[in-house]
């Protein structure tokens, strides 16, 4: 019994000797030398295959708005800055959730103050849309304008991911068609055939009833693979105020407040820029536009634009950061002299304020959606607004990359 159990052991070895050695000499098993008139049976060394996490990344959602800024897009410029929000919510509210990156070029004409002006992609909307409240409506005046080079800059002076995966998309936004009598500038029809090539796809806003310009923008829209839509010339967009925007914003405010960055020099002066620009758009944001960011910023989507980067309450009680390996130096200078006991009371009291902070806002702003509805309904012709078109837009074109939009418009 012994003998046949130790010869059924040695020749299930001896397979599977024979079976794993092609797999062992991959692996880089060290062979030892063989001695070459004593020729003993050696045991293979085995290296165990580690297998790494799967990090699952979120999809890419980018989205670059060519705006039209000469003087008779006022009405619509406005209409941007109100509603730049409800745009990145309603994109936000995608399954699976995404990473969000917005860029804006503006544009007018040559003679004006400016040809173009390029805000590149970042997760960073406030810094974006600190940027935006800059621009006013002026110049033009003469009709066409130099779309032509505000498309060239949207496809290729922008810095699109690679990924192919990504939800790419243009919303050419303005009134006036393209100057097609330029020397020199390639014109749209070449510039939306590299852009289709590369992905991106471009849908047509056009603001206003310009005979000349339905045409061209019908035309950009097919060549693109995207939508052609009009609104009236100060954009359609739903304006309605809501009893819950006040606290949502002064809530959010006090959400700001509990950013602490650390870091080198260039973190912390990266910080302050930050900050600099969330106080711009708070001094000179409307109320129901403050909203909106704060339902935005505490959306899952919103996170990365809330905190920014190397902020430390996140990076502590994430686990990414032990505070126990952070410099003094680059510490916070609030927290600079204060014993280590200090510092984590002082994380954790910020962390749960932040939680409660956004578990308020979450509350509030499922109310202000709530009576929003109720009120977008009651007007009618819900189909006829920028929000709306905006949306089934995104909604056909984003399920081609896998995201699914069910929860219609945020206004």
């Amino acid at each position: 019994m012994n003998s046949k159990l130790i010869a059924t052991t040695l020749l299930s070895a001896t397979a599977a000797t024979v079976l794993f050695y092609p797999y062992i000499k991959t692996l880089g098993a060290v062979t030892p030398a063989i001695d070459p008139v004593v020729s003993p049976i050696v045991t293979p060394i085995v290296t165990p295959i580690i297998t790494q996490p799967i990090v699952q990344e979120r999809p890419i959602v980018e989205v670059v708005f060519v705006l039209d800024t000469t003087g008779s897009m006022g009405g619509l410029i406005q209409a941007a800055k109100d509603k730049i929000w409800s745009i990145a919510s309603t994109m936000a509210a995608a399954q699976p959730t995404p990473d969000i990156r917005v860029g804006l070029v503006a544009y007018r004409d040559r003679g004006d103050d400016y040809i173009t002006r390029v805000v590149d992609l970042s997760d960073d909307l406030d810094s974006m849309y600190a940027t935006l409240m800059d621009f006013t409506a002026d110049g033009g005046g003469d009709g066409p304008e130099d779309v032509n080079r505000a498309l060239y800059d949207a496809v290729h002076n922008i810095s699109w991911s690679q990924d192919p995966d990504a939800y790419q998309v243009v919303f050419l936004v303005g009134d006036a068609p393209p100057h097609m009598d330029y020397q020199g500038e390639m014109q749209y029809p070449e510039i939306l055939a590299h852009a289709s090539k590369r992905g991106i796809v471009v849908n047509t806003i056009q603001c206003g009833t310009m005979r000349q310009t339905t045409p061209a923008w019908q035309r950009m829209a097919h060549l693109s693979q995207g939508r052609y839509f009009q609104v009236e010339q100060a954009g359609s967009a739903v304006a309605i105020t809501t009893p819950f925007d006040e606290n949502i914003a002064r809530l959010s405010a006090e959400l700001d407040d509990t950013r602490l960055y650390y870091g080198d020099k260039a973190a912390k002066e990266k910080g302050s820029r930050k900050r600099a620009a969330t106080e711009t758009l708070q001094a000179l944001s409307s109320t129901a536009s403050l909203a909106r960011r704060g339902a935005f910023n505490v959306s899952a989507a919103g996170a990365t634009n809330l905190l920014g980067e190397n902020e430390l309450v996140d990076a502590v009680t994430s686990g990414r950061v032990d505070l126990d390996d952070i410099d003094t130096d680059a510490l916070p200078e609030s927290m600079q002299a204060m014993a280590p006991e200090a510092q984590r009371a002082m994380i954790e009291k910020t962390a749960g304020k932040r939680e409660q902070l956004r578990q308020e806002i979450a509350e509030l702003s499922k109310k202000r959606d709530g009576y929003l509805e109720s009120e977008v309904a009651a007007a009618g012709d819900v189909e006829a607004s920028l929000d709306y078109k905006i949306y089934a837009a995104v909604k056909e074109q984003a399920e081609e990359k896998g995201l699914i939009l069910e929860a219609g418009p945020k206004y």
